[in-house]
């Protein structure tokens, strides 16, 4: 990428040390975890498999400037964990959890970690390159046993009223 630092740059980290690589960036001065993401090169043929990326900024708080953004990526396969970085940028807690529900991407200090977007019942991770499509997930419902028809899922039915 570009030098100028509102383009921003790329850095590329080596996984078994992200915490303590982005640790630093986050001394440098970027204080701000815009977004963090996932990229599946299965299809590609890529080792290792997937890339992590955390998207920073520096941002100044008094005056709202942006000094500057880099893109972190750390490369992982099936097997190999990351430390999370809730700690540095609590933002971070979500959007791990977005990266191990969709990608299966897991976090080593994370064991327990609870899905975001899908259903607990849902079987493997949705945007991994090789989830199958046709793939038939169990049919669920709420907790209770309540039908689809019944007041408690808020169905709104039309209904067709006077003149």
């Amino acid at each position: 990428m570009s030098d100028s630092p509102l383009r921003g740059e790329r850095r590329d980290l080596p996984a078994a040390e992200n915490h303590a690589a982005l640790a630093r960036l986050r001394a440098e001065g970027y204080n701000m975890l815009v977004d963090m993401t996932c990229v599946d090169y299965q299809a590609q043929g890529k080792t290792p498999r997937f890339d992590v990326i955390y998207r920073l900024m520096r941002l100044d708080a008094a005056t709202g400037d942006d000094l500057g953004r880099v893109e972190a990526h750390c490369a992982v396969d099936e097997l190999r964990v990351l430390r999370s970085v809730k700690d540095i940028w609590p933002a971070a807690d979500w959007l791990e959890r977005e990266s191990w529900d969709m990608f299966g991407v897991k976090f080593a200090d994370r064991p327990g970690i609870k899905r975001l977007l899908m259903y607990e019942e849902f079987a493997g991770h949705a945007l991994r390159k090789d989830y199958p499509i046709a793939k038939r997930q169990p049919l669920i419902g709420p907790k209770s046993g309540d039908k689809a028809d019944s007041p408690s899922f808020n169905i709104l039915k039309p209904t067709i009223t006077g003149e």
